[in-house]
């Protein structure tokens, strides 16, 4: 019996090992295909840190692969399985139903995953495999594990959070190390936090990691007020350690080249920023309740700020608030928050329970930069000027849920004792947090 296997091994480690011991197991010839850096890149893989030929020495050396072969481009694995006449396709159960297709042509095996490899023996076998712990399993949470398989280098290894029996069930479908009974079992068992909680518990979260010496990489908001988002970020300086805020968008590489075309003068100089993100949501969602810091402004206003404060700054003399309250009125479904700066506007509107056109307009002095929706996932942008024959359109990759490219961020800090990232700056965290927290104050309410 023939069998095949596919990945990127990058940082060879004993979870590797005993995949491939497995499917070896299932015939009498292994072949191990490795990927290719470029189609690494195509698939959304992120963070590889090992060339190609490091990596096939690596699986060459552990002596268990008859053959290794490379891996190039998309549907390589149909013309893989018939040349090399394979009886069966072997891949980890990570990988679930994702290669159902190939059963057309032999035997698929999902392999389970190797669970409570030791840390230690992995990072000694490595210098350094990130082993993360995921506070909180609402969908942002799925979507995290789910997202950072594509991150070579970031093992999410358990979960915690207040009800224990969501927490087993989490961790038995995501195949996690560690079902955590309370937050400092968690802690005690990684390198780093991933804090999905609600809102209100950001800020007890993020505070008792970083006084346990471990990175943090936070939801937005952060937290609902600027001077605890200040105070954290000292904490985190104290104890020489990362904290960032989870706003995906700003880790997209598409929009972080949409910033940079319209701040390039392209468009001239930049005189209106509105950005609208809106969503409908029941009405009886957690993104409604008080307790747990729901409402427009709170669940969805970092998206349009983050692009307001990269394109104008942080440096606005003026802020108005119009919010729509219905029902009990104890959260707002729909918010307007109106910046004046010295030289330009900006709009930032956001809604639960409501839908409009989410889209991402900056009108400049020469022309103007369009972003259809959704603008918070950037893929596509236009250029747009009097003349149309000088319009000009770009695309880019935006992978997945979009979650990888900020988990990338964090581990490649962490690996460089980088307390800040370009892509978001502490300071602009801050900005937000001040803007969200004047804005849920100070608000024109309309019942």
């Amino acid at each position: 019996m023939r069998v095949i296997t596919y990945g990127t091994y990058d940082l060879f480690h004993e979870g590797h090992r005993r995949l491939l011991e497995r499917a070896k197991e299932l015939g009498d010839h292994l072949i191990v295909a490795v990927t290719t850096e470029n189609f690494d890149d195509a698939r959304g893989k992120l963070n590889v840190q090992q060339s190609l030929m490091e990596r096939i020495h690596n699986v060459e050396a552990c002596g268990i692969a008859d053959e290794i072969i490379i891996e190039e481009y998309e549907g390589q694995k149909i013309n893989d399985i018939q040349k090399h006449d394979v009886d069966i396709f072997a891949i980890g159960s990570d990988w679930l139903g994702k290669f159902d297709y190939l059963n057309d042509y032999c035997q698929v095996v999902y392999l389970e995953r190797t669970k409570g490899v030791s840390s230690t023996m992995i990072r000694n076998e490595t210098g350094g495999i990130l082993r993360v712990g995921v506070v909180g399993t609402g969908r942002i949470a799925h979507r995290f594990v789910d997202e950072a398989r594509y991150v070579s280098g970031v093992d999410v290894a358990a979960a915690w959070s207040r009800n224990p029996e969501n927490v087993s069930a989490f961790v038995d479908r995501h195949e996690l190390d560690l079902a955590a009974q309370d937050f400092n079992e968690l802690l005690a068992a990684v390198d780093a936090v991933y804090i999905a909680s609600p809102h209100m518990a950001h800020g007890e979260h993020v505070r008792r990691a970083l006084e346990q010496g471990k990175h943090v990489l936070c939801e937005k908001p952060l937290t609902l007020t600027a001077s605890e988002t200040t105070e954290l970020f000292a904490l985190a300086d104290e104890r020489e350690l990362v904290l960032l805020e989870a706003v995906k968008t700003a880790f997209a590489p598409g929009f972080a080249r949409m910033v940079a075309v319209a701040r390039s003068g392209s468009i001239g100089e930049i005189r209106s920023v509105d950005a609208t993100f809106t969503k409908l949501t029941p009405s009886d969602s957690r993104e409604f309740d008080p307790e747990q810091g729901g409402g427009s402004l709170s669940e969805l206003a970092s998206y349009p700020l983050v692009a307001i404060v990269k394109l104008l700054g942080e440096d606005h003399v003026e802020q108005r608030t119009v919010s729509l309250k219905e029902g009990d009125g104890a959260v707002d479904s729909f918010s307007r928050i109106d910046l004046r700066y010295p030289h330009a506007v900006a709009s930032a509107r956001v809604g639960l329970g409501v839908k409009a056109e989410g889209d991402l307009v900056i009108g400049g002095t020469k022309g103007y930069l369009y972003v259809p929706a959704p603008w918070w996932k950037t893929e596509y942008f236009e250029c747009r000027f009097e003349n149309a024959t000088e319009n000009k359109k770009f695309y880019y990759k935006f992978d997945g849920d979009g979650l990888r490219y900020e988990i990338a961020e964090f581990s490649y800090m962490i690996r460089r004792g980088q307390a800040e990232n370009f892509k978001l700056r502490r300071s602009e965290s801050q900005w937000m947090a001040r803007v969200i927290e004047a804005a849920r104050a100070d608000a024109d309410i309309i019942a």
